[in-house]
């Protein structure tokens, strides 16, 4: 069984900074891709960043510039670097990696970005 534990989501003011860890736990062979998404209170869930494992990385338009994915394969472990916050981005964040050819999601993180 493959966990993924999400952690550092809360609320922070307009224009600040949030870093969001999540690690995979388990029995655990290969990890490919690794990736935020994120839902907003009445709207579909939507991909924030992702990172294949070769290092590849795309962003949604929204927070180019502003968000950083990265990851460390020795920790099975992806993290999201999140700078000049904006209310738009409140929100709950998911993590999803691709494990063992299977596809796993966390629980979720509220992030709130207050005005």
């Amino acid at each position: 069984q493959v966990q993924l534990v999400e952690s550092g989501g809360g609320l922070v003011q307009a224009g600040g900074s949030l870093r969001l860890s999540c690690a995979a736990s388990g029995s655990i062979f290969m990890v490919n891709a690794m990736a935020w998404y994120r839902q907003a209170p009445g709207k579909q869930r939507e991909l924030v960043a992702r990172s294949s494992r070769g290092g590849n990385t795309n962003y949604a338009d929204s927070v180019k510039g502003r968000f950083t994915i990265s990851r460390d394969n020795a920790k099975n472990t992806v993290y999201l670097q999140m700078n000049s916050l904006k209310p738009d981005d409140t929100a709950v964040y998911y993590c999803n990696m691709g494990v063992n050819g299977m596809d796993y999601w966390g629980k979720g993180t509220l992030i709130t970005v207050s005005s």
